[in-house]
C-alpha cells in the first residue's frame, strides 16, 4: 500500500481518531522541537530494524521529519516497513505542522541540532578564513579549504569530525 501525503488538519483529525505520530528525525532534533504525542524513531532505526513495537500495533502511522523531505525521500522504504497499515507522510512535515496553527513542543534550553551547529561552525570558520586571508595573510586562505575539504569528506564518508568535536562541547553534553 503507497503511502499518501496528507495536510497537518486532516492529520490533526486522524490523530484525533487513534492514528499514531511518527517522528522520523534525529533525537536532538526532537528535543529541540517535537509535535506533542509524536513518537521518536529516527529514519536509520526503522530501516534497520523495523518499526517498533509500539507502532507494530497501530493500524494507521502518519510519517514526519522537518520539512518532508526526508519522509517523501524515504516513501519506499516507509511503505514497505508499514506494510498492512493505513500510513501518510505528513505535508511539509513540522513545519507545514507550524505554518496550519498547530501547536509544538520547544525546549529553548536544548542544544541547536548538530547539523545546524555544523553549518554554523563551518561558515565561521570559512568566512573568518577569507577575511583573515584579505586583511592579513593569504595563508590564512587555508583555513578555508581545511573547512572545505571536511565538509567534502563529510559528505562522501558520513564521517564528520567537526561534528564529532562538536558533541564534546559542554552545552551538547546535558540531556
Amino acid at each position: 500500500m503507497p503511502v499518501d501525503t496528507i495536510n497537518a488538519v486532516d492529520a490533526k483529525r486522524k490523530l484525533q481518531q487513534g492514528a499514531v505520530l511518527v517522528d522520523i528525525r534525529q533525537s536532538d532534533e526532537y528535543r529541540r522541537e517535537h509535535i506533542e504525542g509524536a513518537v521518536l524513531q529516527p529514519l536509520n532505526q526503522i530501516n534497520e530494524h523495523g518499526l517498533s513495537e509500539t507502532l507494530q500495533k497501530a493500524e494507521c502511522l502518519i510519517f514526519h521529519c522537518k520539512s518532508g523531505m526526508r519522509t517523501r525521500n524515504a516513501a519506499e522504504v516507509l511503505s514497505q516497513k508499514a506494510a498492512g497499515k493505513e500510513a501518510f507522510i505528513l505535508e511539509k512535515g513540522l513545519d507545514g505542522w507550524k505554518s496550519s496553527g498547530l501547536p509544538t513542543q520547544k525546549d529553548h534550553s536544548q542544544p541547536l541540532e548538530m547539523m545546524r551547529q555544523v553549518q554554523i561552525a563551518a561558515g565561521s570558520l570559512a568566512l573568518l578564513g577569507a577575511l583573515l586571508g584579505w586583511a592579513v595573510s593569504p595563508l590564512f586562505y587555508l583555513l578555508c579549504a581545511f573547512v572545505g575539504a571536511g565538509l567534502l569528506t563529510a559528505g562522501l564518508t558520513g564521517f564528520c569530525g567537526m561534528a564529532r568535536i562538536l558533541a564534546l562541547m559542554p552545552w551538547n553534553r546535558r540531556v
